[in-house]
């Protein structure tokens, strides 16, 4: 396979999975366990910080995938995490892959910590940002959040993501343009936006995953590390702390002054830990 050395130039490939299209791009070395990033609402493959990408992939393969239904994969958006789940690990035993480390924002926190239930002999170790646990406190506010910053982006003629991800403080602002900035690096082969149907499925499947009962994670024993910022208002970090505790062999990074997007943020310490944890 020919892989490309920066995030912005890996070309977008296809794979049959179930009965739909997937869309995906990789890069980074061709040994290893490769890492496969699980992303966040309403994301396609455009919306990884390339900083981040690029900085695992100096040493790991990297691996982005449109989950079903969304951006340019094909197929119906599933309505739950669970469904998500099962998603991603037929798309990864697609690509001929037994192994892998999962690296999961937000949503995609939610998806790879029941890959880790439901298929620990796939996963050998996981990085859960900007997550929590099924049935954590205010993960079912997170669509009234999602369409208050939405329209607030709007008025204020700003992407949500800068009310979202980052804190108000200047730090954050300043922070939150940056990361903005580097999404629109690449200029060519730009993924399609998620549909509004897509959108609501996903808002859906996290209302659900909000609403669930607790889930017994003592079962996952991989080695864990837990990551958020400081000030989460989208998936209030005190879940991330919880999630901590409740895994047995996790370690916990809080950021300071950073909201949802705190391995954005602080994208140069993140990878810096994420390689010596992977």
């Amino acid at each position: 396979m020919t892989v490309s050395s920066t995030y912005k130039d890996a070309p977008t490939e296809m794979v049959d999975v179930g009965g739909a299209k997937f869309a995906y791009r990789q890069l980074g070395p061709s040994t290893g366990v490769p890492v496969v990033f699980l992303t966040h609402l309403a994301a396609v493959l455009d919306n990884w910080d390339p900083r981040v990408v690029d900085g695992i992939a100096a040493k790991h393969r990297v691996i982005t995938f449109d989950n079903r239904g969304v951006g340019a994969s094909s197929g119906s958006t599933p309505t739950t995490i669970q469904e998500m789940a099962t998603d991603a690990v037929t798309f990864i035993r697609a690509l001929g892959l037994e192994q892998v480390d999962l690296f999961g924002f937000s949503m995609g926190g939610m998806i790879a910590q029941v890959i880790a239930q439901q298929e620990p002999q796939l996963v050998r170790k996981l990085i859960l940002a900007g997550t929590g646990p099924a049935g954590g406190e205010g993960i079912d506010k997170v669509t009234r959040i999602t369409y208050l910053d939405t329209a607030r982006g709007l008025l204020t003629r700003q992407d949500p993501k800068q009310f979202l991800f980052f804190t108000r403080t200047p730090n954050g602002r300043r922070a939150g343009k940056e990361f903005l900035a580097r999404l629109q690096e690449r200029t060519n082969d730009r993924d399609k936006a998620i549909s509004v149907g897509a959108f609501r499925a996903q808002l859906k499947a996290i209302h659900r995953w909000g609403q669930q009962q607790p889930a017994d994670l003592t079962s996952i024993h991989q080695p864990v590390l837990t990551m958020n910022g400081e000030s989460d208002r989208m998936v209030p970090s005190k879940n991330t702390v919880d999630l901590d505790h409740r895994l047995p062999n996790s370690q916990l990074v809080l950021y300071p002054d950073a909201g949802h997007g705190g391995v954005f943020q602080f994208h140069q310490d993140f990878v810096k830990r994420a390689l010596e944890f992977l």
